[in-house]
């Protein structure tokens, strides 16, 4: 669940709320009754550097696909039985 920040516009109450993100958001300040609540633009806690996690992380790289192996073990299939 993210974490957003929030400020009141009316007594500058500032507050850190723990929302899903199908949770409506705040406009009401918990300390002054207000309707003056809104959410801040905040800097993310992560980066992302380099040349690109998924590409390299999840895909497997470019690793050439290779057949799988003969079952007789001579290493091609075209000696292989059809079945």
């Amino acid at each position: 669940m993210p974490i957003y920040e929030y400020r009141c516009n009316a007594c500058g109450f500032q507050k850190e709320h723990l929302q899903k993100l199908s949770d409506p958001a705040l406009s009401v300040c918990p300390e002054c009754d207000r309707e003056s609540y809104g959410k801040l633009l905040s800097a993310a806690g992560f980066q992302l550097k380099g040349s690109g996690w998924y590409a390299t992380d999840f895909k497997g790289g470019n690793k050439p696909k290779t057949p799988p192996p003969c079952q007789t073990g001579e290493g091609s299939c075209s000696s292989c039985a059809a079945s």
